[in-house]
């Protein structure tokens, strides 16, 4: 498997973050708390997959708390719920966390997950390509890549949940520039961990990044819009009490009388 992510970076990234900088952490934990409320269960062994500890530790007292690391201190079979707090999207394998997860399900456990998703910080993305390319002719890795609802709702079904669903929920923040941005993200601990990262940069060159982001992504008053997609992902361990979905074919009345419309058979093909 190819290493997307460096541990050991990412390691000193966060411990580098900073009080003010984990209000979008807290925002996602805040929402699966809101979203666990509306589940109508109680949970009694939960645990929670995070690479920031203090931050979900503090709104989930009662829960086990676990490290993202590749793999995870969960025991088979051991827990009711289990939550994947903001921190998939640095996995190098998504695909066996959440197998993990699945794993340390009881029979009719939950699994509600939040991660970055695909149009992250799209604005920046785009601004680091144009300058890169406009000054290299070519590009360097400089922002994580995330996956998009789609294929991470996806990991769900491979990961063998019962009724999955995926939701995305954008939040824009603005800044007073590309500048503040940068520091931002160091302050949330989600800087530069990848492998094969960028080296070292000019500062002219993150002036002309802030110059392109200025003009191209305004918000008001002078300030930048930034966006920060979070993906919730959820899925039941298998359990013989849920509803399954019927065989093809085994509906006891049309559609059309439902509707309160005539039926139009189609042609046969010659």
């Amino acid at each position: 498997m190819t290493r997307l992510t460096d541990p050991d970076r990412l390691t000193l990234i966060r411990a580098r973050a900073t009080a003010d900088g984990m209000f979008l952490q807290e925002a996602a934990a805040f929402e699966i708390e809101d979203r666990l409320n509306e589940v109508n269960r109680r949970f009694t062994s939960a645990a929670v997959v995070t690479g920031f500890p203090d931050v979900w530790g503090r709104i989930f007292p009662e829960a086990k708390i676990v490290a993202d690391t590749d793999v995870l201190d969960l025991e088979p079979g051991a827990h009711n719920l289990v939550i994947h707090g903001l921190s998939l999207h640095w996995a190098n394998d998504p695909v066996g966390q959440i197998i993990q997860c699945y794993r340390a399900l009881k029979p009719d456990g939950f699994f509600l997950g939040v991660a970055f998703g695909g149009q992250t910080l799209s604005e920046l993305r785009a601004v680091l390509a144009d300058a890169e390319v406009a000054r290299t002719g070519g590009l360097s890795p400089r922002v994580l890549p995330m996956g998009e609802i789609r294929d991470l709702g996806a990991l769900l079904q491979r990961a063998g949940f019962s009724l999955p669903a995926a939701d995305a929920a954008p939040r824009t923040v603005t800044y007073r520039d590309a500048l503040a941005l940068m520091h931002d993200l160091r302050a949330m601990g989600e800087g530069n961990a990848m492998v094969n990262r960028a080296g070292f940069t000019t500062r002219d060159y993150f002036a002309d990044v802030a110059a392109r982001y200025a003009s191209g992504f305004p918000a008001e008053q002078g300030r930048i819009a930034a966006t920060f997609e979070m993906i919730f992902l959820a899925g039941w361990a298998p359990h013989e009490s849920q509803q399954k979905p019927l065989r093809p074919g085994s509906a006891a009345a049309r559609l059309a009388e439902a509707l309160g419309t005539d039926e139009t058979k189609l042609p046969r093909e010659p």
